[in-house]
């Protein structure tokens, strides 16, 4: 077996295409099976077709039919026989164009673009939101987050924004701001958009930033459940003050941090000048040693 003809049968040999426009995959099978008995120049292939059969599981007028367009497309030639079997020379000079691969690289970012289409149209039917949130931008970092029994917003669910676009990324939160800014006066904002503008002041506060969809899933499971959003704002900066300076192996992911409640714990205490946490003696328990003022009880003697 030769690697120089099965390489070239394999990855760059031209690939021939059926009547239909699809890759002809039964020729370039038996190609192969021709590069696997071939001289390293591609001279001396000669497999018997019941060889070629058990080798690809075709029948023989399936492997006939195959040799037969190898040959038309010149990619074989017939180089006399040898023990009453004919005897092939692959073209190996012959080349596929580098086009092929740009073309199925340019298939599978339509696939991976589809399918990121269809994902955001099924979480946007699905997903519903709280209605005493509402949420007013301000130039800082975070966002003003105010709540008001008086202010009630639809429970509507719209389309994404990402929807109207063929891109498979998701608009920055710079972005969602900028849009939701330019609406007319007077014209409600969607609750939706005020979650993700809510949600765009959480993740720049927050100290570890992994997996922003997963997040942002549990930043409006949050919100369902009557989450102030300010609150979880305010918390994670206080987390991301604590988590400074330490192993960021050891911080949890933000879907994480959000969906075990974690908002609501107690903050840590705060260390003494000594590195040590400040420890409050109570009655009848362990109080810290206090040197006495008088040293005369170091001379008293053993009870």
């Amino acid at each position: 077996m030769s690697n120089e003809a099965v390489d070239w049968a394999m990855d760059h040999a031209p690939m021939l295409r059926t009547e239909k426009g699809k890759p002809d995959t039964t020729a370039r099978h038996v190609l192969q099976v021709l590069a696997e008995h071939a001289s390293p120049t591609g001279a001396n292939a000669h497999p018997s077709v019941l060889r070629i059969q058990y080798r690809t599981g075709y029948d023989r007028a399936t492997i006939q039919r195959a040799l037969r367009r190898l040959e038309k497309a010149q990619l074989i030639v017939k180089d006399g026989a040898r023990e009453g079997r004919t005897r092939y020379k692959l073209a190996m000079e012959l080349r596929r164009p580098t086009s092929d691969w740009s073309d199925l690289e340019r298939e599978e970012d339509g696939l991976r673009a589809a399918a990121a289409e269809r994902k955001r149209r099924s979480r946007s039917k699905t997903v519903t939101h709280a209605e005493s949130v509402t949420v007013t931008h301000g130039e800082s970092v975070t966002a003003d987050v105010t709540h008001a029994e008086s202010v009630r917003h639809a429970l509507k669910v719209r389309p994404s924004r990402t929807e109207r676009s063929p891109n498979h990324q998701q608009p920055s939160d710079n972005q969602l701001h900028k849009d939701s800014s330019s609406r007319p006066a007077g014209e409600d904002e969607p609750a939706e958009d005020l979650h993700l503008a809510a949600f765009g002041a959480f993740w720049i506060n927050y100290p570890r930033k992994r997996n922003r969809e997963e997040a942002k899933q549990a930043w409006i499971a949050a919100i369902r459940r009557g989450i102030d959003p300010q609150h979880m704002v305010d918390s994670a900066q206080r987390y991301a003050r604590e988590r400074a300076g330490e192993d960021a192996q050891f911080t949890k992911y933000p879907a994480t941090w959000l969906n075990k409640g974690c908002y609501d714990d107690e903050p840590d205490p705060q260390p003494e000048p000594n590195g040590r946490p400040q420890l409050k003696a109570v009655s009848g328990g362990w109080r810290p040693f206090q040197n006495p003022e008088n040293h005369d009880v170091y001379d008293e003697p053993l009870i």
